[in-house]
């Protein structure tokens, strides 16, 4: 996946006006969209192939999928069938929940994101002792694609050591949660950034200054 500018917007928001009004300001620096519940739930899947047919823009669906593998095969399919472009799914449920989201998304043409380790305080409770075993089982599964925090930089930097240089890494948690765009891309590849940018009161300037700082 190639992002421009090596920004991802997460557009967390719940009115599509609203969206749209972002989605003007922002598309042209960016082409990398992050849709998850809230507007998807509020809107209805069918805002996913909009965005995309509207703005020309690739869709990370940031649905966190963590179920059996039955259940995480449909989830990816009927996700992708929506029109996004790759899913992001928990590495939590172990080998055989991912697998199956891995060989749906690949059967569909298109490509799982796992996640490894979220970017709030409370994922140091429980998903920090298995993040680094939940990036090597990634390597050993052959996946290309992760989510590593932007908010713990040491975090950060040892799943890219886990995962090696080749890995395409995006990072949650510039801007309001703490993370710094210029820390971020030392490891990752592409920052996601939402509410800096989406609760900005001139988004297009905000993400300018985000884009200078790199």
């Amino acid at each position: 996946m190639k992002v421009k500018n090596q920004i991802i917007l997460a557009l967390d928001v719940e009115n599509k006006d609203e969206a749209y009004k972002i989605l003007d300001q922002t598309t042209p620096y960016l082409n990398t969209i992050k849709i998850g519940y809230p507007i998807t739930l509020a809107l209805g899947p069918q805002i996913i192939q909009q965005i995309k047919d509207d703005y020309n823009v690739q869709i990370i669906a940031d649905f966190k999928v963590a179920d059996i593998d039955a259940t995480n095969e449909k989830i990816v399919n009927t996700t992708l069938n929506w029109g996004a472009d790759s899913i992001i799914v928990h590495g939590f449920t172990g080998d055989d929940s991912v697998l199956a989201a891995k060989n749906m998304a690949e059967k569909n043409n298109k490509e799982i994101f796992l996640l490894t380790e979220m970017s709030h305080s409370g994922a140091d409770r429980f998903l920090k002792p298995i993040s680094e075993e939940i990036a090597q089982m990634g390597v050993d599964m052959g996946i290309k694609n992760y989510v590593a925090p932007a908010t713990k930089i040491d975090r950060l930097a040892k799943i890219r050591e886990i995962v090696g240089d080749d890995a395409f890494i995006i990072s949650p948690g510039v801007g309001v949660q703490g993370g710094k765009i210029q820390d971020t891309l030392e490891y990752a590849n592409a920052a996601i950034i939402g509410r800096s940018i989406y609760n900005s009161d001139n988004p297009q300037q905000t993400l300018e200054d985000l884009i200078n700082m790199i």
